[in-house]
């Protein structure tokens, strides 16, 4: 029985409205790393703290699903982790030099970058509408940095972001293409160990200088709070969101993390509403929804619509 009421079947609704709180939760996760690190945790003991939480409160749920562990969970749990830490350690350690607002774009851009990594990997070529978005989004990200008045030279902050933006692409072409041969609650345990352990590892290898500087009553509580709700609770509402929606409109609502992640930027004060963090992040959006939507289908499907309607007689030739 256990994961079967997480796993109950939900209306398309109501998994929408899950995944778009995953999306909210995933926004306020900026400003959170944010404060942990302005209160000098280094990237590497953050990522290892969160996955500590994350993967304790995973098997404190689901330790009977995760006892279960076979070969093949092992193994795409372990590559699926060790992609995602090199995403998180980019992201957490670009965001120490950069804004929450420029990360949160940044990041999003993983969406472009899917079918350029799926046609490197898998030899699958994009459609043309690729082409155009990753040209939007590179604009964006031109206008976000403010290349245009300084020359373009990317931040070393929103360099490692974007970066990391191609590991979260990276993950997720290799998970949908193994993700029906795995336990879902397995790999979600996976990727919390991983994190941990591999955080412990880079932290221990690199950071040890900085453990002094550490102002833990600062640090800890936004370290906990990402490990809580940004990890183990937006992991699962994302897993049980997606199990009864389309990957289009997923997509769509998880993307909106960035917007999200700007909002609670500006409003926590870390940051001003200028006007290149509103073109340039509508320019990235707009990216996203090209890859996102299939403008020739719904073209498509409403002319077809509105074509079998004109040919229905009317209530009065009937008569």
């Amino acid at each position: 029985m256990e994961g079967n009421i997480i796993l109950r079947n939900l209306t398309r609704w109501q998994s929408n409205v899950i995944l778009l709180l995953t999306a909210i939760i995933w926004g306020t996760s900026y400003i959170f790393i944010k404060e942990a690190l302005q209160g000098n945790l280094p990237a590497g003991l953050l990522n290892a703290l969160r996955g500590l939480v994350f993967s304790g409160l995973m098997f404190c749920f689901f330790s009977k699903s995760i006892c279960k562990i076979n070969r093949t969970d092992f193994k795409i749990g372990l590559f699926s982790g060790l992609i995602n830490f090199l995403g998180y350690q980019l992201q957490t350690s670009g965001l120490k030099y950069t804004t929450p607002s420029n990360s949160a774009f940044l990041t999003a851009t993983y969406i472009v970058m899917i079918p350029f990594v799926v046609w490197f990997l898998l030899k699958r070529k994009p459609l043309p509408k690729s082409f155009l978005a990753i040209v939007l989004c590179f604009l964006g990200t031109i206008v976000l940095t403010n290349s245009f008045s300084k020359g373009f030279s990317l931040h070393y902050g929103d360099a490692l972001t974007l970066i990391g933006a191609f590991f979260y692409a990276l993950q997720i072409v290799y998970f949908s293409n193994t993700a029906a041969k795995a336990n879902p609650f397995v790999i979600a345990f996976m990727l919390g160990l991983v994190q941990l352990i591999a955080g412990i590892g880079w932290s221990l290898s690199f950071e040890l200088h900085a453990y002094a500087a550490i102002n833990w009553g600062q640090a800890l509580p936004p370290v906990i709070i990402l490990g809580v709700f940004a990890s183990f609770a937006a992991q699962l509402l994302q897993v049980i969101g997606q199990r009864n929606t389309d990957a289009t409109s997923a997509g769509l609502i998880l993307m909106t993390e960035s917007l999200f992640g700007s909002l609670f930027s500006v409003i926590g004060g870390f940051e001003a509403l200028t006007n290149n963090l509103l073109l340039g992040g509508l320019l990235i959006i707009v990216s996203i929804l090209i890859m996102e939507i299939n403008l020739r289908k719904i073209i498509f499907t409403r002319r077809k619509q509105f074509l079998f309607k004109s040919k229905q007689p009317h209530a009065k030739d009937k008569n």
